[in-house]
C-alpha cells in the first residue's frame, strides 16, 4: 500500500502511452490473464502488465469486470487501496503490473481464487469512476526537504486524548524498513524513550536482518520488549483477530511507552490505534482526526475536503464492520469494548489495565 512519488511519474507515462492507442484499441478489448502469486494480504497478482493493460484501452477511473470460474465482479482501475472504500474491489495498475485487491480484506479468501487461475478483465464503463478516482487519488513525495518537520515526514506523533495519557502511545512509519522515512523514525522513536515496539507488518524472522542497522529498535526487540505480528490488512480475519488481542495483551505485559507501527504508520497501524483510542474512551471525531493526519502529514489531505470525507470512511466503515451494523456513534467505545470482549477474547480485567496503562 506504499506510495511514493513513482505514482505520477507512471500517471504521466500512462498519460503518454494513452495519447498513442490507436481508434480501435480505445474500444478496450478484454485481457486474458492468469494470477501468478498471492500476497500476504491476499492479493492477487496477475500476468497482466500496465502496458498490455493500456494498449487495450484501459486507463485510470474506467470501471472493469473481473470473470474467473464461477467469479465476477466489477470494479474501478486505480492505484491504491484507499482509492475504494473498506471492502471494496480494485484492480490496481501500475510498475507492478494488474493486481486484484480488496481495501482491507483478502481479495483471494473473497474470491476463491487462487495461484494459476485463468481470468478476464472487460471494460464495464469506460471513466466510469474518475470523478471519484481523482478525488481519492493521492501522490506523496519521499523527500524530507518536502515536509515541514521530522515528525510529519516520518508520520511519528503522539496519540493523546480522552483517556490516553501524553507520551504514553506513540505510533509512526516503520523504523526498519530501510527506506527514507526509517532513520527519522528511529531518532524520534528514541527521543521519546519507547520501552515498548508493536510491529504489525513484519515477523520476528524478517525484521531480524532489518534491525541490525537500527541499535536502538534492535536493544528493544532482543530485552523482549517488541512482538512482531505480521499482520495483514484484514483485521476481521480469525488470524487478525487473534492477533490483535495478542497485541493488547503483549501491551498490558510491558511498559510504556508504546509504538506501534507498520509500514506508513498509517493503515495497519491506523486502525489498530482506533480500536485502541475506542476503548480508552476517544470520541468518534478524534479518532477519525488521528487516522486522518497520517494522510495530511503524506499527502497533504485537507479536513472539510471531499477527499478528506471519502478517506475517513475507512474508520467509520471499520468501526460499523466490528460492531455488525450502524450504531450511535457516541457509543463508538462500547461497541469496541463489545467485540474485545466477546470476538477477542479478551477480559473486562484486560480492558481496564490496559487503559491504566495508557492513562498513567
Amino acid at each position: 500500500m506504499r506510495r511514493t512519488i513513482v505514482i505520477s511519474i507512471l500517471v504521466f507515462a500512462m498519460l503518454a502511452l494513452s495519447s498513442c492507442i490507436t481508434e480501435e484499441t480505445e474500444s478496450s478489448h478484454p485481457i486474458d490473464g492468469v494470477i501468478v502469486s498471492i500476497t500476504k494480504n491476499g492479493n492477487a497478482i496477475t500476468d497482466i502488465t500496465m502496458e498490455e493493460a493500456v494498449r487495450n484501452g484501459f486507463d485510470y477511473g474506467d470501471i472493469v469486470a473481473i470473470t474467473a470460474e464461477n467469479y465476477t465482479a466489477d470494479a474501478p482501475i486505480g492505484t491504491a487501496f484507499s482509492d475504494v472504500d473498506t471492502g471494496e474491489t480494485i484492480v490496481l495498475m501500475g510498475d507492478g503490473g494488474v493486481v486484484l485487491a480488496i481495501n482491507y480484506q483478502s481479495f483471494a479468501e473473497k474470491s476463491k481464487l487462487a495461484e494459476g487461475t485463468a481470468i478476464t478483465l472487460t471494460m464495464k464503463e469506460k471513466a466510469g469512476y474518475l470523478d471519484e478516482f481523482n478525488l481519492r487519488n493521492l501522490i506523496r513525495s519521499d523527500s524530507r526537504e518536502e515536509f515541514f518537520s521530522d515528525e510529519i515526514f516520518a508520520n511519528f506523533r503522539d496519540v493523546t486524548a480522552a483517556g490516553i495519557a501524553p507520551g504514553r502511545l506513540y505510533r509512526s512509519c516503520s523504523p526498519i524498513n530501510g527506506d527514507a522515512r526509517a532513520p527519522y523514525a528511529e531518532t524520534l522513536m528514541e527521543d521519546a524513550g519507547i520501552k515498548t515496539i508493536i510491529n504489525l507488518a513484519d515477523s520476528l524472522e524478517s525484521a531480524s536482518g532489518e534491525m541490525e542497522n537500527v541499535p536502538y529498535y534492535k536493544e528493544i526487540s532482543d530485552s523482549g520488549n517488541a512482538i512482531f505480528l505480521d499482520m495483514t490488512a484484514d483485521f476481521f480475519t480469525e488470524d487478525s483477530q487473534k492477533k490483535t488481542a495478542e497485541a493488547i495483551r503483549f501491551m498490558i505485559s510491558h511498559d510504556a511507552p508504546y509504538l506501534i507501527h507498520c509500514i506508513e504508520g498509517q493503515n495497519r497501524a491506523g486502525l489498530m490505534c482506533a480500536f485502541i483510542e475506542a476503548l480508552c474512551g476517544m470520541n468518534i471525531d478524534d479518532i477519525v482526526s488521528d487516522y486522518m493526519e497520517s494522510f495530511t502529514n503524506y499527502y497533504g489531505v485537507q479536513a472539510g475536503t471531499k477527499q478528506y470525507e471519502s478517506i475517513s470512511k475507512t474508520v467509520t466503515d471499520f468501526f460499523q464492520t466490528m460492531n455488525g451494523r450502524p450504531f450511535p456513534w457516541n457509543a463508538v467505545g462500547k461497541a469496541a469494548e463489545i467485540y474485545a470482549i466477546n470476538t477477542l477474547g479478551l477480559t473486562e480485567d484486560e480492558i481496564v489495565l490496559l487503559r491504566a496503562k495508557l492513562s498513567k
